[in-house]
Formats: C-alpha cells, sequence, structure tokens
C-alpha cells in the first residue's frame, strides 16, 4: 500500500503535482504449517472465564468458621418455640398469641408460595410464624358457615391499608382450611397473571387467549397440596378431551397430575378440573387469591397481533377467577377470599371494585366516571372484610416478644424499646416489624463522651473558636 501526497493550489494554473510513494514496512509473522499464528486472538468469553474463575476469587466460596464469629448474637440459641397453628387453637382466649405453621409434607406455603414480603419475613425467621388476631378468628367463623353453602354466598374481599396484614391472613384462612381437609386454590401472586409473563396463545373454541404454561404449574401444585384429598373424588361421566380421554372412575388426583405434566393439553384439563370440582358436594373448596385487584384491571399487559392491551377477562385462567368471584361460577360447597394489594402502582384497586366494597379512592369519583360494565357484572355481590390497620396493643407485644425470642434484636429488649417502636410506626402491622423491630440491627446510635476530644479536633484539622 502506498500513500500519495499531493502539492496543489487555489490557482487556475496548473501545477506540477509531485507523488511521495511510503512503502508498507509493517509485516505480520506467517505462520508456518503446523504452527500456530504469532498474532493469536483470544475471545472475551475465554477472558471472563479466567478473571471470574474460583482460583482468582479467593475467599468467594469460602465461609468464616464459627471460632472467627465472636459477636455474641451468633452463639446465642433461638428461644422460639410457638404453638403450632391449628383450627382448634383459633378461639378468643388465643387472640394476641404467636402460633408457627409446622412443616409438612403438602405445605401451601412450599408449592403454592407466597408474596415476596411475607417470604423475606419468613426467611429472617428461624420458624414460619404469625400471630392470631381478632379478624382471624372472625374468618375461620365465616369459613366454618361457608363449609356447608355454595361458595356464592361467601365471597369475600380483604381490604385495608398497606402493610395492615391482609397477606397474612389469607395465609391462615388457606392453612385454617386445608387443616380442616378441605381443597385449597391459592394464587399469591394474581398479577403474574396478567403481567405477560408466560405465553399465551388463542383458542378458537373458547374465543378466549389461554395461559398453558400457567396452567401447567397450577395443577401441579394444585395436585402436590392436595393430592390425598383429590384422590377420593371421582368422575361419573367419560371426558373426552383434545389429545386425552378419562375414562368413568377416574379421580380428580389422576387429571390433576396428567395436566401438570403436559403443557399441551392442561388448559382443557384446568377447565375439565374446575367444572367437576364444582359440581362434586362431599368436599369444600377455597379460592383463594391474593393482588385480587390485577384481576379487576380493564387492561393487561398481554397484547394481541395487533399490538392491543388484552382485557382480563379474554384470558382464560384470569376469567376463571372473575366467573367464581362474580358467582356466575361456584362451588357446591366452599368459599371465595381475595386480599387487595393497594400500594402497587401498575395495578391500581380499579373503580368497579372501589364501588362494590364501598372503598374510599386517592381520587374523587362520581355519577359521571368512567367504569366498565363487565367489569361491574364480575364484582356484583362481593363483600367487603376490613383488616384493622394497626396492631393492638396485646398483639404488638406479642410480635416483640417473637422476634426478641428469636434474637433479632441488638439492643436491649425493654419496654421503653417496645413502646418506642410501637408508637414510631402508628401500630401498623408492616412498619411494626420492618421500620420498627428489624431497624435495630442496623445498631444502636454512638454515644460521645464530653470528656473525650474529637479525632478531628485531636489532630488540628477543625480549628476550636470560643465564643
Amino acid at each position: 500500500m502506498a500513500l500519495a501526497l499531493a502539492r496543489g493550489s487555489s490557482r487556475r494554473a496548473a501545477v506540477q503535482t509531485t507523488f511521495i510513494c511510503i512503502p508498507h514496512t509493517r509485516h505480520y509473522a506467517q505462520a508456518q504449517p503446523g504452527q500456530a499464528a504469532t498474532f493469536k486472538s483470544k475471545s472475551l468469553e475465554t477472558k471472563n472465564k479466567k478473571a471470574f474463575s474460583r482460583k482468582n476469587r479467593l475467599g468467594a466460596f469460602r465461609s468464616l468458621p464459627p471460632s472467627q464469629l465472636t459477636e455474641p448474637i451468633f452463639k446465642a440459641e433461638s428461644s422460639l418455640n410457638p404453638p403450632s397453628f391449628t383450627p382448634d387453637i383459633l378461639t378468643e382466649n388465643m387472640i394476641g398469641s404467636v402460633t408457627a405453621f409446622d412443616e409438612i409434607p403438602n405445605d401451601p406455603i412450599k408449592y403454592f408460595g407466597t408474596p415476596k414480603q411475607m417470604l423475606l419475613e419468613f426467611r429472617l425467621l428461624s420458624k414460619k410464624c404469625s400471630v392470631i388476631r381478632n379478624i382471624t378468628v372472625l374468618t375461620a367463623q365465616e369459613l366454618d358457615s361457608a363449609a356447608e353453602a355454595p361458595s356464592h354466598k361467601t365471597r369475600f374481599v380483604l381490604t385495608g391499608a398497606e402493610g395492615s396484614g391482609k397477606s397474612f391472613l389469607l395465609l391462615q384462612a388457606v392453612r385454617y382450611c386445608l387443616a380442616k381437609g378441605w381443597i385449597v386454590i391459592y394464587v399469591p401472586r394474581a398479577k403474574s397473571l396478567v403481567n405477560s409473563t408466560t405465553t399465551h396463545t388463542y383458542d378458537l373454541r373458547t374465543q378466549t387467549y389461554l395461559q398453558p404454561n400457567y396452567a401447567q404449574e397450577l395443577l401441579r401444585r394444585i395436585h402436590e397440596v392436595n393430592g390425598a384429598v383429590l384422590q377420593t373424588l371421582t368422575i361419573k361421566d367419560t371426558l373426552n378431551l383434545d389429545r386425552r380421554s378419562f375414562s368413568s372412575g377416574t379421580t380428580l388426583a389422576e387429571i390433576a397430575s396428567a395436566g401438570g405434566k403436559d403443557a399441551t393439553i392442561s388448559s382443557v384439563v384446568l377447565e375439565a378440573f374446575l367444572n367437576e370440582l364444582s359440581q362434586q358436594t362431599q368436599i369444600p373448596v377455597l379460592l383463594a387469591v391474593d393482588d385480587f385487584q390485577a384481576v379487576y384491571n380493564l387492561k393487561t399487559a398481554y397484547r394481541d397481533p395487533h399490538f392491543a392491551a388484552i382485557r382480563p377477562f379474554h384470558l382464560s385462567i384470569p376469567r376463571y377467577l372473575l366467573e367464581f368471584a362474580s358467582g356466575k361460577r361456584f362451588f357446591q360447597k366452599g368459599a371465595v377470599l381475595g386480599a387487595l394489594t393497594a400500594h402497587d402502582p401498575a395495578f391500581p384497586v380499579p373503580i368497579e371494585l372501589m364501588d362494590q366494597l364501598n372503598l374510599p379512592g386517592l381520587r374523587p369519583r362520581t355519577a359521571y366516571s368512567k367504569r366498565s360494565k363487565t367489569l361491574q357484572e364480575y364484582a356484583q355481590g362481593l363483600q367487603n372484610l376490613p383488616v384493622p390497620e394497626e396492631f393492638s396493643v396485646k398483639e404488638a407485644a406479642a410480635v416483640f416478644e417473637m422476634w426478641m425470642s428469636d434474637n433479632a434484636l441488638t439492643g436491649p429488649a425493654n419496654d421503653e424499646l417496645f413502646l418506642s417502636k410501637y408508637t414510631e410506626s402508628a401500630g401498623r402491622p408492616r412498619a411494626f416489624v420492618w421500620q420498627g423491630i428489624l431497624s435495630t440491627l442496623e445498631g444502636t446510635s454512638p454515644t460521645v463522651d464530653e470528656s473525650t476530644v474529637l479525632p478531628q479536633i485531636r489532630e488540628g484539622r477543625v480549628p476550636l473558636t470560643v465564643f
């Protein structure tokens, strides 16, 4: 390659041009046969693997030995040993007491999951615990009445301020019904049904969008939690589905297991399973849904082929929840419980639910505010079950002693600390635990002795001024 340098002028007269040829003097070593090239490039992936290898990260995979954990909190054993949460213990005499959710083979916490805030709290505690409140006993009494009545007569929505304990109450209802021999269907995060995190396909037969992956997981979880009870229920007629048929006498456990193993038939199996479950009269059924307002929002995050937002009642599983919540479909015995989450801006409480439950809204609404007639029909008949916004002093004291017994307090556990945290949080359950009790893990404020000279002053960095 050569570079040409031209010497010119802006005048019109012809000017002689001089070319200077510079030879290309840079040479690369040529690879000999059977030898690698001299300039061998290394891929970025190889460099990253070596940089983050186990050998180059000294101490990353090593844990401190117990001998180096010198703080007293690491040496003290937890004295948390509350009684087990059983139906017999839910009496008025036990209000303000802490109970523990025992580890059972068909634990709904393990298979259905829990809301994120509750999951973090259970990971901090050595045992999964909750406090029995007055609203807990009231909800248990309502569920006992619903055990012999159709579910369209018992359709409650747990309402209250943010962090008032609605999710804990819903989980208590699930564990209570499971211990009483009910069939429980628990959806702890209903917004995952409408936030476009699972696949959806259009079905010409039902003219709705199916969610096969979520239907498969839901059937698998229902079978894991209620397998023993579903084994006692059988179908009377033969079920002929798209790719599978079930003869008469097949148990509901086998149907749920088949749908939980194959996503291609899970949507059809879920529909048939819910139909059979709503027709049987032997065992009551509880349908518990957290983030209940998410399925009542007019638009979801799903999009159709024209990129228009899909309505929640056009999705198969949210439509099932709406039909059971409105009473259009119902179980012969059982109840429907929902819990609102008011702090999620992506899925706010819609105006249709506010009207039905008589809830105050952040924005004033009038008779001329825009409403969806379809959602109004799905919200018709829902009853409001308000959860107290504050802990009573007895309930807060039980929660305080629970965390104190589990070594969650770094400072002195006395009445002054309890009353200060209870006052700072205004008695709100979540704020009392997270902004009150757990804030002590950050350590107490340092105290300065007046006789001790600060380091900045001792080194002369800050001049002293006498006024």
